[in-house]
C-alpha cells in the first residue's frame, strides 16, 4: 500500500517534517539529546543543529537542556515541543484519513499491472 510522508513548510524558511519530529519524540522517550541521536543513528552534532533549528523556526525553545556534570545532563521537550509534536501527528493523521480513498486507488493501479 503506498504511504503518506508529510512536510510542512514554515514561515518563513522552516520546515518540520518526520525525522524532526522523530528526533522530538526520541528525546522525550530517553531525556537525553545524544541518546535520541544515536537512536536515529545521527550524530549528536546533527541532532543538536536540528534542535536549534527548530528553536529559531518556531522563535522559543521546543527543547529544553541541561549541561552535563556530575549528575549528567539532560533534555526535555518544552511545552511548545510537546505541543508541535502533537499537533504534527494530528495533521498527519488527519492528511492520511483524506487521501486513504486515493492511496487505495493508487494501489489498485499497481495491483492491476
Amino acid at each position: 500500500m503506498p504511504s503518506l510522508s508529510l512536510r510542512i513548510n514554515l514561515d518563513p524558511d522552516g520546515r518540520i517534517g518526520p525525522g524532526k519530529i522523530e528526533l522530538l519524540e526520541q528525546i522525550a522517550t530517553f531525556g537525553s539529546i545524544s541518546a535520541a541521536a544515536r537512536g536515529m543513528e545521527m550524530s549528536y552534532k546533527h541532532a543538536w543543529d536540528l534542535v536549534e533549528d527548530m528553536n529559531r523556526v518556531f522563535g522559543k525553545p521546543l527543547v529544553a537542556a541541561q549541561t552535563g556534570g556530575r549528575k549528567g545532563g539532560g533534555a526535555q521537550l518544552t511545552s511548545v515541543g510537546l505541543a508541535v509534536v502533537s499537533r504534527f501527528r494530528a495533521i498527519e493523521r488527519a492528511a492520511a484519513a483524506a487521501a486513504s480513498t486515493h492511496m487505495e486507488a493508487l494501489q489498485a493501479e499497481i495491483d492491476a499491472g
